[in-house]
This record gives C-alpha cells, structure tokens and sequence, in this order.
C-alpha cells in the first residue's frame, strides 16, 4: 500500500508539501498540486482518515449549512465546497436549515456531536450563533450572509442591486418595484437597499407600495406580483432578489397578459439554468455562486490547519447579464 512519502518521491516534493497539497492549501504552488495529485493517483494513494480522525480528535467530514438545496445558487454553492473539500481528503454533509433558527441550530450541534472538522455556513438571520462551534474550537466559514466573528466570503450584492435597477431606469421604465426577501435577511435587505440607493441616485421618488418583502419562494413572489400590477398605478418593471422568486414573477405576468420586457421589465438575482429558456430571456444578476463555495471552502481547510489569526471577509463581485425580459423592444 502506497505511504505519503512514496507520493512524495514520486512527485519529487517534501512530505509535507503533500500534505499541504491534498488537504487544498492554497499556499501551494498550482503546478505542484498538479504533481502530487498525479502522483497519489498512480500509486493508488488515499489518506489514512482513521488515523486522522484518531489524531486530531475529529472527523474529515465538513458541514455545508445553507437555507435552500432547492435553489440553483446554493446548489452551486454546495458543489463549490465539494469539489475543494475532496481534493483535501474531506466528505461534505450537506443540511438544509430552510431559513429556520431552531433548525440551524440543531444542525450545528450534530456538526459537534459528529466531530466535524469545519463548518461552511449560510447564517439564517443576525441572530444566528455559533458559539457551541467555537467552544469546541471548531472552525466557521460564513457564506453569502455575513457573520461576525469568523471568516467570511460573500457578494457585494449591494452594488450589483443598483446596477440592476439602474440599467432598468435607461431603459426607459419609470414605475420600478422591488420584491426581496424576509426582512432580517441580510441579502434580502441588501438588495432592496441597493434598488433605494438607485432609485434616489436616478431622481425617482421612493413609494413604499412599490417594494414587497417575501419568502425567498415563487409562491411569495406571485402573490407579491399581483399586488404590484394591481390598482390604477402599476408597475412597469421589477428588480427580483432571486431565481426562485422570479418564477413565481412570471408566473403572474402571465396569467395577467402582461408581456415581459415590453410592457413590464423584469432582472432577477441568479442565473438559473432556465434563465435562457423562458421567453424573453431573462436579464439577471450573474452571482459567482461555486467561486463562494471554493473559496469558502479553501478557507476552511486553512483554518482547520491553523485557527489562529484575526478573520477575513472576502468579498466578490456580480455581473449583470442583458437579455430580452429588460428590454422594451
């Protein structure tokens, strides 16, 4: 059976350059990664995790907390941290706290029961508290929400939201509403304020009935949508915070005859796999939902390693993309 010194000598590095290397360090070199992971495969070389386990006192299993498994970006996300946390010899639990405090909660006490390595965690709201984690000393990666206290990768979603709602104002739309998350929700309450910060930027005077505050889910964003076409003044055009609203969206512009670009405009959050699909296409805000996931996962695995220092928080950015739905032609 192959050891971690027969890898060395075959891809001609230390052992403890392989180690760094198969446990997804970023501090090494790309191509030596290359080299070692080569190497392992040839000689047929695996971890010995009982022996880790033993030595470390936990398992090489990460948790992957997130809200929805259902929604396109955090199934990216998930697939993110897979992929960096296999090539460090780790497994991924992935748990689904459906944007539930109590449920969040009991997921991270099996993280410690279990004797989880790390965790990589989409906080539910402000509230949430991973102090049965840090009394363990076991390491926390905040992802897409921010968390005070530990390292954190999110998108500055912010920006990317008045963005949005500006290239909806040159397009010629005027009665622009936002339908965002669960207030508390700090994307949700990002992207709203991003929309507020464009509307004042573009001379436009902010009207409270043009804004609906919903569960991240079509049927909210249905009902939310009615509401808005409703009355005498209605919208012309809709910032949505994310893909699985946008369903519910344009669902109810359908049933209401409205055409979608032309009469009203519509950009959401993510670029489902359907975005392209639906007619028009729809104009979204491109998230780099696996880049949070490997990124946050990387970080992980360098805590794991070493979980002393101050904490980081990485912040990427988004990428609209125009298609047909926000465009009046």
């Amino acid at each position: 059976m192959a050891t971690i010194s027969d890898v060395a000598a075959r891809a001609g590095v230390s052992v403890a350059t392989v180690s760094r290397a198969l446990n997804g360090k970023s501090t090494v070199n790309p191509e030596l990664v290359g080299r070692v992971r080569s190497a392992a495969a040839e000689l047929g070389y695996h971890p010995n995790g009982l022996a880790r386990s033993l030595r470390k006192q936990q398992t090489a299993v990460l948790g992957l907390i997130i809200s929805d498994v259902a929604n396109p970006f955090f199934t990216s996300v998930a697939r993110g941290v897979e992929d960096v946390a296999l090539t460090g010899g780790y497994s991924v639990v992935l748990c689904n706290s459906d944007e539930n405090l109590d449920k969040e909660r009991r997921y991270l006490n099996v993280a410690v029961q279990e004797r989880m390595a790390g965790v990589v965690l989409s906080p539910t709201a402000a509230a949430t508290s991973v102090d049965v984690l840090r009394g363990r000393g076991t390491p926390v990666v905040a992802v897409d929400r921010p968390l005070a206290g530990v390292d954190q990768v999110l998108v500055d979603t912010r920006r990317a939201a008045a963005e949005a709602t500006t290239h909806l104002v040159r397009a010629g739309y005027r009665r622009i509403g936002c339908i965002s998350g669960p207030e508390g929700i700090r994307t949700a309450d990002d992207r709203l304020a991003g929309y507020l910060d464009a509307v004042d930027a573009a001379g436009i005077r902010r009207e409270a009935a043009l804004v609906r505050r919903t569960e991240y889910r079509a049927e909210g964003a249905r009902r939310a949508t009615e509401e808005l076409l409703a009355g005498p003044k209605p919208v012309d055009a809709l910032l949505v915070a994310n893909s699985t609203q946008a369903i519910g969206t344009l669902e109810a512009l359908g049933a209401a005859g409205r055409r979608v670009g032309a009469e009203v405009g519509v950009v959401a959050f993510d670029d489902a796999p359907w975005a392209t699909l639906v007619s028009p296409p729809l104009t979204v805000v491109a998230q780099p939902a696996y880049e949070l996931g490997a990124l946050a996962a990387r970080l992980l695995l360098d805590r794991i390693d070493d979980n002393r220092g101050v904490p980081v928080v990485r912040t990427l950015a988004a990428k609209l993309i125009e298609r047909g739905s926000s465009r009046r032609a």
